[in-house]
């Protein structure tokens, strides 16, 4: 998830594995045909599909090789992808044309395209939106969902927004009043100076227990990393305060219980956008899931706990 394209940007790029053991981002995958669209693929290791679906919305599969790892301790091959409009894969001549929709057909696209049976799933923040969508409405080709950092409605969405603004106003004052006099000339989040402001506030003061994890861990600029009209297209011109278009509209609640295949659902104590007090509602929404919460984590257990997160995921997928 969330808001501005800086802080999104250093989120893709500090979760990169720099590995010469595993494929590059840039130059080892393929393009695949989806719904009229070109879509980048890269897959890492060999076994079970398990089709990772990444944040934002508006950012690429980069943000997410972290989970590289899982591939060697796991008979798994790890589909990456950047969705229709982000990174190294086609763009809309029109942005209506992102929506949550597309997104969700179009992992049954790929997963034709690609030949597969049924696949696993692992949706981060936005990606679980899509990952969930998809489970519901093609839940015979899920084989195991994972709902990392997740979302289950727009209210939980709208939380995210209150609960990141209210931080900021707390502990960023000089900005919040910076971003509040900009406001009440007419400015809205999808504005380029509201997003600068935005991006004054460190990546790691919402996302992260502990920011050093994600200090001085840069790498190669990856085209089209974080598509900021996709972002508004999707949240809203003023998503940032207030949430409209489709995620304004998305809620899951009511069906995830019907949902049979094995699910587990992620969350970290210090999520400051994915909010503990909502995410803790998959309990009552999904009660059949397995629901860990790691203590020691905000928004991206994957680099703050890996060496307790992998081997859950990797016990789950057994099941």
């Amino acid at each position: 998830m969330k808001k501005n394209i800086l802080l999104i940007s250093v989120l893709f790029l500090c979760h990169f594995v720099f590995s010469q053991q595993f494929p590059n981002s840039l130059t080892d995958g393929k393009y695949y045909n989806v719904n009229g669209a070109n879509l980048w693929v890269v897959t890492v290791g060999e076994g079970d599909p398990l089709i990772l679906i990444a944040g934002g919305p508006g950012g690429t599969h980069r943000g997410l090789r972290s989970f590289d790892s899982l591939s060697v301790k796991g008979n798994i091959k790890l589909i990456y992808f950047d969705g229709f409009g982000r990174g190294k894969s086609d763009t809309a001549k029109d942005v209506k044309e992102y929506t949550l929709e597309r997104d969700i057909e179009d992992i049954e696209g790929l997963r034709k395209a690609m030949r597969l049976d049924k696949v696993s799933l692992l949706g981060h923040s936005y990606g679980s939106l899509v990952a969930q969508g998809y489970a519901i409405k093609y839940g015979q080709n899920v084989s195991h969902l994972i709902i990392a950092n997740g979302f289950h409605s727009y209210l939980m969405w709208q939380k995210n927004d209150d609960n990141s603004n209210h931080e900021i106003k707390t502990n960023y004052p000089e900005v919040w009043s910076e971003l509040m006099a900009y406001r009440e000339q007419g400015g809205i989040s999808s504005d380029s100076i509201h997003q600068s402001i935005y991006g004054r506030v460190p990546y790691g003061f919402l996302y992260a227990y502990n920011p050093d994890k994600f200090s001085g861990r840069g790498g190669t600029p990856y085209p089209n990393s974080f598509n900021s009209k996709l972002y508004y297209q999707m949240v809203g011109k003023d998503g940032d305060f207030i949430v409209g278009s489709d995620i304004g509209n998305f809620d899951f609640r009511k069906q995830l219980k019907d949902l049979n295949m094995p699910i587990l659902i992620i969350g970290g104590r210090f999520d400051r956008v994915a909010v503990p007090s909502m995410m803790v509602k998959y309990k009552e929404y999904c009660p059949q899931a397995k629901f860990v919460m790691f203590e020691h984590s905000g928004h991206n257990p994957q680099v703050e706990e890996p060496e307790k997160e992998f081997p859950i995921i990797l016990d789950f997928l057994k099941q």
